[in-house]
């Protein structure tokens, strides 16, 4: 009676999920290319996975990993289960939504960037392996970047500086905003609008790209990431397409997808969807970050960068992911070829110990022999499998050969990044390992 129960309830939020997305702005009533189906019709048992599921996600909210999450799952090519859970803040005022808009954090550079980087290279426009001052031309006069390739940058094997903090370019040794830097109105040198009342300097973007250029470079070529290259990837994309890199993504790939929530600065945007909040922020903004790129590097660039920036629904990011589950195709429409998406999703220097693929995070090289709690992400993916992660509790994952879509939001960060629950609990694998476990044959 319970099994049926919790069938019946599974069913149940397949329709109202379907009621629910149809919301005006949204481009998320009909799921082209994927179908709805209860976990059994694909051999999975719906009682073990709610069963578990909640369980796991309760277990986080009481312990306070996250206030509210989602989760979405894609199993060959149908929606078999898609929950949200908590609320938006511990006040528990607002309820998660199914079609909530959250910030994708680094999740960002596998849906933003990434995929224009691969038609690029589809079209004959980029190459892997001649050096990046090819395209990147101050790095030309850079004696230490010049012969770095675009490969051993999107696999982090380049030695590039990890990370560069531009906030304390802006912030006074007492923590206020700089006003050559950072205005509290739009004005002909200020036009990059980055949170509510506060515009960065047009010209601020030359500063952060020179710092970048004039960062050191390791001499030990071997695993470190760096999202560094991130930030000038958009750069590099307008300069090789002769169009803004937010209408390049648009045009070639959220829309034709049909996700349109995919997106930078959604506040800005007449969008019916909620946005969850993430940090409450003492640093920079002074005020609870909603709708605003949480990511301050982002931030100082306008909110439209290739590290972070890119916000969106689960069902919109699941077309995507879907799209890369199947190779480049997505129904019945290539977007990048077969050969580049296999090329980018491989791991490339496992002869240094790096796991990486090309801008796609990948399970550890010997992950299927790992316990639980020293995989990652799960020891049952497949190898063939890929993803990232996002700083403010985003987690989205790709298994072509078992032919599965993983996809979990949730704002770890509220109210502080030093918030690390999510991580002590293993919640996103844990979650993700249900998928793997419940088979009804097995």
């Amino acid at each position: 009676m319970q099994k049926l129960f919790l069938i019946l309830i599974g069913l149940f939020c397949v329709t109202a999920f379907t009621q629910e997305a149809s919301v005006p702005n949204t481009a998320i009533s009909s799921l082209v290319g994927l179908n709805y189906a209860n976990p059994s019709k694909v051999n999975l048992d719906s009682t073990y996975i709610h069963t578990k599921v909640d369980s796991i996600i309760t277990n986080g909210i009481k312990n306070k990993a996250f206030p509210g999450a989602q989760v979405l799952v894609a199993k060959n090519a149908k929606i078999i289960f898609h929950e949200a859970y908590g609320f938006h803040t511990y006040d528990s005022v607002q309820k998660v939504s199914l079609n909530d808009i959250y910030d994708l954090a680094s999740v960002t550079k596998i849906t933003g960037p990434l995929p224009a980087l691969m038609k690029l290279v589809d079209e004959g426009k980029l190459d892997l392996d001649i050096p990046f001052s090819t395209y990147w031309k101050p790095w030309r006069r850079t004696k230490d970047k010049k012969e770095i390739t675009l490969r051993e940058i999107l696999a982090h094997q380049a030695g590039l500086t990890p990370y560069i903090v531009f906030l304390n370019e802006v912030l006074t040794k007492n923590g206020k905003l700089k006003r050559r830097f950072v205005k509290h109105k739009m004005s002909k040198g200020f036009q990059n609008q980055i949170y509510e009342g506060l515009f960065v300097k047009n010209t601020f973007r030359r500063k952060m790209y020179r710092k970048i250029n004039k960062s050191k470079v390791s001499d030990e070529k071997k695993y470190k990431y760096s999202g560094l290259a991130f930030l000038i990837f958009p750069q590099l994309i307008e300069e090789l397409t002769g169009q803004s890199y937010e209408s390049y993504l648009h045009d070639n790939f959220y829309t034709p997808l049909g996700a349109e929530t995919l997106g930078f600065k959604p506040k800005l945007k007449r969008y019916h969807n909620r946005i969850v909040p993430t940090e409450k922020d003492s640093l920079f903004r002074h005020t609870l970050t909603q709708g605003w790129v949480h990511d301050e590097n982002a931030s100082l660039l306008g909110g439209i960068s290739g590290n972070a920036g890119l916000f969106g629904t689960a069902t919109d990011m699941v077309k995507i992911m879907q799209m890369y589950v199947q190779y480049g195709s997505y129904n019945n429409k290539r977007y990048i070829s077969e050969k580049t998406l296999k090329e980018f999703t491989s791991v490339q220097y496992a002869e240094n110990k790096n796991r990486r693929g090309l801008g796609f995070d990948k399970p550890y090289l010997d992950n299927t022999h790992l316990p639980f709690m020293k995989a990652y992400p799960t020891p049952e993916v497949s190898a063939e499998s890929f993803g990232h992660s996002g700083f403010t509790g985003t987690f989205v994952w790709a298994d072509p050969k078992n032919q599965l879509v993983f996809i979990f939001l949730s704002n770890r960060v509220y109210p502080s990044r030093a918030n690390r629950n999510l991580y002590n609990l293993f919640v996103r694998e844990a979650v993700q390992q249900v998928f793997y476990r419940a088979n009804l044959l097995h």
